[in-house]
């Protein structure tokens, strides 16, 4: 079942899936939502090029423009929404549209849940839903967000749970890694040393790369290099251009550079990591 909602430029809606999740999906043109996703144990999910089997229930948070593919053994809901929809700038940070779950130095935000937790998210999921199809519009927009914003709580508290951030002290250290992470967003295509980000924060290259690898096992170079070579993958897949203007536009003049450096990043040349990946497109 597939619903719809516009409210004036705000927008949201969901969809469930099963089989051919890959089909339905494109039947949508939702690269550019922001997406909640549930999906049952037993499926297989890529996101930006990393694969997940999924031993239990799952919720991804997957941002506007990332890679993603369900295969057909996945079997869920897919909520979508754009940022005018739901986004706190101001208060809320670790539950805004670019919060603790769409930019951490840490992982693909994922949720793995117990059956108890997925019992109580897919409960959520319903009345998302049963507001959705609902005939009465009143307050509609108003509470669907409320339920949104509640599903994004809940798996925040999970998720810092998960790794283990508990205290004030780990809260803050939270928070300045998603910081550094919303830095390395915005200025990933100039800015390419550990320095410069440093800069920024003023701070030493030392005190952030302590702070960083404090809760992470990656370094700072690691998450500036990774971010970089990410994009890369995503225009090698989606765009046309050529590895010399993909270079270019992540701020590498010289070619032969950015070649060795996507090579050693992903352990295979750009052009046939192009290959590759519109050979898998070909055949879905």
């Amino acid at each position: 079942m597939h619903r719809f909602k516009q409210f004036a430029f705000k927008k949201f809606g969901y969809f469930d899936f099963d089989k051919s999740p890959a089909d339905q999906i494109a039947e949508h043109d939702i690269d550019w939502f922001i997406k909640i996703v549930f999906i049952q144990a037993g499926g297989v999910v890529v996101v930006d090029f990393k694969e997940y089997r999924l031993e239990q229930d799952a919720l991804f948070f997957i941002n506007s423009g990332q890679y993603y593919h369900f295969d057909d053994s996945c079997k869920g809901v897919l909520l979508y929404y754009n940022r005018d929809f739901y986004c706190v700038e101001i208060h809320d940070k670790e539950v805004a549209c670019d919060g603790i779950l769409f930019h951490n130095v840490y992982e693909i935000p994922v949720i793995f849940m117990s059956p108890e937790i997925s019992a109580a998210m897919q409960k959520v999921i319903q009345e998302l839903k049963a507001e959705l199809d609902g005939e009465d519009t009143t307050g509609m927009e108003e509470m669907i967000r409320i339920l949104l914003k509640q599903l994004i709580i809940r798996s925040t508290r999970i998720w810092k749970q998960e790794h283990g951030v508990v205290t004030e002290e780990g809260r803050q250290e939270v928070e300045f890694s998603r910081t550094f992470s919303q830095l390395v967003e915005w200025h990933y295509t100039r800015h390419h040393t550990v320095a410069e980000y440093a800069e920024l924060l003023h701070i030493t290259p030392k005190a952030l790369n302590k702070r960083i690898t404090r809760y992470s096992n990656s370094t700072p170079n690691d998450i500036i290099k990774d971010r970089i070579i990410l994009e890369a993958k995503r225009l090698l897949v989606h765009t046309e251009l050529s590895v010399k203007e993909i270079g270019y536009k992540l701020g590498y003049e010289d070619t032969s550079y950015f070649i060795r450096l996507f090579t050693k990043q992903a352990d295979i040349p750009p052009q046939t990591f192009r290959l590759k990946y519109r050979e898998v497109k070909s055949t879905l």
